[in-house]
């Protein structure tokens, strides 16, 4: 090519330092192993896992109450999107309606050191907390979650389809993790309304607040 004057076409090169979105930003590790807090809603924790079915990947993302060890919101989605990390701690808000600030501690991967988390964050009081790169004993309790979730249910299952796969995590966590973790902290707590509980539907499982809430005014919080 050379000898004839021919040169290939070449990609077009990005500008070093160009990025066309929010800046992404990880935050100190202010939690600490702090694992244990005297109240609720002080301190929780938040991860992603992802599930396999038939269909592809289904990701879950949890928020965790380091005091009850309970699950105080969950989200959803085929993709691991920022969507899918503030959708379960838009879940968490609406149902504990904390009123003094919470720290929310996660790992620094990207749906939580970009700007659509961040920016929820600082809209509803919450003070952010991430583990030191590469360092999973920094989130151990959310880690330790996930392994239970597949240890007792998923058992190395590949569902048949994602709807299957988010039915029986549902159930995992509000009819049974959820309820055994306060009985084993021995917490004097109840759900109103339990004849009317109901799985919501899978296709308004992960939709943004307005929709969560509509779907969820029949699960009550556990109350302390």
């Amino acid at each position: 090519m050379k000898r004839e004057g021919l040169r290939s076409q070449t990609g077009y090169q990005r500008r070093k330092g160009h990025y066309g979105g929010k800046s992404t930003q990880a935050a100190p590790n202010t939690l600490a192993r702090q694992f244990k807090v005297p109240a609720p809603n002080i301190s929780w924790v938040t991860d992603i896992t992802c599930i396999r079915t038939q269909e592809g990947w289904l990701y879950l993302a949890v928020v965790l109450d380091l005091f009850s060890r309970q699950i105080v919101g969950w989200a959803m989605k085929s993709r691991m999107t920022a969507d899918l990390a503030v959708d379960a701690l838009l879940m968490a808000v609406w149902r504990r309606k904390p009123k003094q600030p919470v720290l929310v501690h996660s790992d620094q991967g990207s749906q939580f050191t970009g700007g659509e988390w961040q920016d929820f964050l600082k809209a509803h009081n919450l003070s952010c907390s991430m583990s030191r790169r590469g360092n999973c004993h920094d989130n151990a309790v959310a880690e330790s979650f996930f392994q239970l979730l597949k240890r007792e249910r998923i058992k190395r299952r590949i569902y048949a389809t994602r709807d299957e796969a988010r039915s029986d995590v549902f159930d995992y966590i509000e009819m049974f993790y959820n309820r055994d973790s306060a009985a084993n902290l021995g917490i004097n707590c109840f759900i109103q309304n339990t004849k009317k509980l109901k799985q919501p539907s899978l296709m308004l499982l992960n939709t943004r607040y307005e929709a969560l809430a509509a779907k969820f005014e029949c699960v009550d919080t556990f109350e302390f």
